[in-house]
């Protein structure tokens, strides 16, 4: 009761707050190479959406200035100023999109700023990103960043590490959080799911790698912070699109973007459907997102999401080192045979509200509900999954004085809880051949509701043109309450139970060698809870002996501009000591029970390098090269009787190298060539055997034409690995060969295969 009580005068703060009328102060928006007037633009701040243009000119309440905002206009780079109340008429020049990818203001900080003054190693991904890929899947461009590698088993058996983080997870990724528009995507412990969303629905993606958790809690690996398009579009737009590809892949698309007075709305729908590459594979997917906002107020901004998806993904599993070379378009047996499959009903739903409390104070409220209804056929037993989840996230934004030095605040904190019901049914697919799995007696069944809450605040201090420092910190406790549906009496786990309280500090500075060069460090802590699945015992009881995992991350980087800001590169060296660290411990075919198991080092070297230049008036060309070398290791790490100690970790290689060219012309024609390649990885914790490395080439061409006026037509065509390579996509660590069977370690990864489309777009 006392929190609802906090939260309703919150509210009542937020709402009832207001600012009397002041004086209006103008200005206009000029391209800095031509001088003539930028008509359309956004103007943000704190991230909140306040105002956009008329005509190229914006008027900005003198109750808010000075003030830092952030303006956005197409084919213009973001451009964060501070604004002063002065009489007449304010010119503000806006650099064409050529300018450094250093001067983009970051969203997923507590505060936002250039991503060349963060003491952080952040991933951009952007529109130019998802134009090299097919478009399937989001997690193609994920995998072409620095410190990110993506084991693709399936088009819905993933999983993502972040600097090595998360790589024993066996089918799904965790230790990771992840907001769509700051709503939280991934369960609270850190599991998440990417697929869902799709990238015609997305501006861009921002990843922090590293321990987050002194900004959004559980997040040990990092987070990855998606944000919708929300650019006010000149004109409503309605875009449909069609592509078919190898496999029988089809995927169509349907999108609109409204323009109100004071509001937009984004929407978009996507239906996949594929036969899969390999037996057993495959996918039928359904995504539904509306997004968009209304400026209630100069002062107020509301933001809407919806999310709907539906899934049923059939699943070939992991196969044999022999099947793997010579019929890696085989399923497993087991598999195949009981036609296993995974399929859900997903949705999320959230609002935000952004409002000034005072001149220099602003909140932002975001409420959100999502659940999840999951039911799994596998051929050692059925898993009915069901989960309900609903929170709030408050932040505050101060702009003041400490000590005379000049800073900015943010402080808040979230509340969410989550409901898990979790039961179990034996499979009695080999009683009926040919008919796939058939549901029989149920085998177990528990309930978990947990609760979360995590306080935090950072404070960024200017101590003069060239340093600044950040500090900040976040306070988690979270406890479930566990009902046993299936066991009675002394059998039975019913209770409550609670991890102890986590401080995760964090502290970083930057230093500007010169205009556009800085150097940082920072030292932060992180910490991971232990998933529901991970609590599963082999009795399938809950294990609530486990304890969180903890890191401590180190990390010193340097960040510069070069050639007039057409050369932007990176530099990064890391050290992350890992504790409690939480392992799969394989206790019968396909069945795992998480573990304490010892201590983990991950330490690496990431680095980036992007090129633009024209080659005519017409032509430009953008190459890109960035990777990451690294060895992550077992400090100690004592399972049973097995002393792993010394051992690199497996599931994860030690080197990755992404680069490319894109092509971009005036009259519409543009040419994408990109490269991986991925270092061997081990396949178990023994060390004793291990992949090949390999690389994948692909290409993808692409030509934009008006059609007529409004109206205008995208063509493009790709080849995925050109020169079939053989390789794993993804690997089951530390599998086991029961009755005489050989281990099955290994995901086969697409061979070479094809794909075109057609997009029309209409304006009106």
């Amino acid at each position: 009761m006392e929190f609802k009580k906090q939260i309703s005068l919150l509210l009542f703060l937020m709402f009832g707050l207001s600012v009397a009328q002041a004086q209006q102060h103008q200005f206009q928006l000029i391209d800095a190479a031509d001088n003539k007037a930028i008509v359309e633009a956004d103007i943000f701040y704190n991230q909140a959406l306040i105002t956009r243009t008329e005509n190229g000119f914006f008027s900005i309440s003198d109750q808010i200035l000075p003030a830092l905002f952030t303006i956005k206009s197409d084919g213009y780079s973001d451009l964060a100023i501070r604004l002063e109340p002065k009489s007449g008429s304010q010119k503000i020049y806006l650099k064409r999109s050529e300018v450094a990818i250093s001067e983009i203001v970051l969203q997923s900080t507590l505060i936002p700023q250039n991503l060349q003054d963060i003491p952080a190693a952040v991933s951009l991904i952007g529109q130019k990103e998802f134009d090299r890929t097919d478009g399937v899947s989001i997690l193609e461009s994920l995998g072409m960043a620095s410190g990110i590698f993506i084991n693709q088993g399936a088009i819905n058996t993933n999983k993502i590490t972040i600097r090595g983080i998360g790589a024993r997870s066996q089918y799904s990724t965790n230790r990771i959080q992840s907001y769509f528009d700051g709503i939280p995507l991934a369960t609270a412990e850190g599991e998440l799911t990417l697929d869902d969303f799709d990238p015609e629905s997305l501006h861009h993606i921002e990843m922090i790698k590293g321990p987050t958790s002194s900004i959004f809690g559980a997040g040990l690996g990092g987070s990855i912070n998606l944000y919708p398009k929300n650019k006010l579009p000149a004109k409503s737009t309605v875009k449909i699109s069609g592509q078919a590809g190898s496999f029988n892949t089809q995927k169509y698309t349907a999108a609109t973007a409204l323009s109100l007075a004071n509001s937009n709305l984004f929407a978009t729908f996507s239906n996949l459907t594929s036969d899969g590459f390999r037996e057993n594979g495959e996918v039928s997917k359904q995504s539904l997102l509306i997004n968009g906002n209304v400026i209630t107020t100069d002062k107020s901004n509301l933001t809407y999401l919806a999310n709907f998806t539906r899934l049923k993904a059939f699943i070939p599993s992991s196969i044999n080192d022999n099947d793997f070379i010579n019929n890696p378009t085989s399923a497993d047996l087991s598999w195949a045979q009981s036609e296993g499959y995974e399929s859900y009903d997903r949705g999320l739903f959230g609002l935000s509200y952004s409002q000034f409390l005072t001149t220099k104070l602003q909140n932002t409220t975001s409420a959100f509900v999502s659940f999840r209804a999951g039911y799994e056929p596998r051929p050692f037993d059925i898993l009915e999954e069901n989960r309900i989840s609903s929170g709030v996230r408050t932040k505050f934004a101060l702009n003041t004085e400490i000590w005379k030095i000049k800073s900015d605040l943010s402080f808040g904190g979230e509340f969410y809880t989550e409901w898990f019901q979790t039961g179990n049914f034996k499979n009695l697919y080999k009683n009926f051949p040919g008919q796939g799995s058939v549901q029989g007696d149920r085998i177990s069944e528990n309930k978990q509701e947990r609760i979360y809450m995590n306080g935090f605040g950072q404070i960024n201090f200017k101590i003069n043109s060239k340093l600044k420092l950040e500090t900040g910190f976040n306070l988690n406790t979270t406890s479930y309450d566990l009902t046993d549906l299936f066991n009675s009496g002394d059998a039975s786990q019913n209770g409550d139970y609670r991890f102890e309280p986590i401080f995760s500090p964090r502290l970083g500075v930057s230093y500007a060698l010169a205009k556009g060069q800085n150097i940082y460090a920072s030292v932060s802590r992180g910490f991971s809870i232990p998933t529901v699945a991970e609590t599963l015992t082999p009795d399938r009881t809950i294990n609530t002996d486990l304890n969180p995992e903890t890191g401590t991350n180190y990390e010193i980087g340097f960040k510069a501009n070069w050639l007039n800001n057409k050369l932007y590169t990176e530099i990064n060296a890391y050290q992350i000591e890992i504790e409690n660290l939480l392992v799969a411990q394989r206790i019968a075919e396909d069945q795992y029970v998480g573990v304490n198991a010892g201590k983990t080092s991950h330490r690496g070297l990431e680095f980036l390098a992007n090129y633009r230049f024209d080659l005519t008036q017409k032509i430009s060309l953008n190459t890109f090269f960035n990777g990451s070398v690294n060895r992550f290791e077992f400090r100690t790490f004592i399972n049973e009787n097995d002393n792993f100690s010394g051992n690199e970790l497996p599931g994860v290689p030690n080197f990755t190298l992404n680069y490319g060219l894109d092509v971009k012309t005036t009259f519409g024609a543009n040419l994408y060539v990109n490269a991986r390649n991925v270092g061997p990885i081990y396949l178990n914790d023994s060390n004793t055997g291990r992949t090949d490395s390999y690389q994948l080439v692909n290409l993808k061409a692409a030509y934009k034409l008006a059609i007529f006026s409004g109206a205008e037509a995208h063509i493009y065509f790709g080849i995925n690995n050109i020169f079939e390579e053989k390789y794993a996509s993804s690997i089951l660590t530390n599998a086991v060969g029961f009755g005489g069977k050989a281990p099955r370690y290994y995901y086969p990864g697409n061979p070479r295969n094809y794909y075109g489309g057609l997009q029309l777009q209409y304006q009106f």
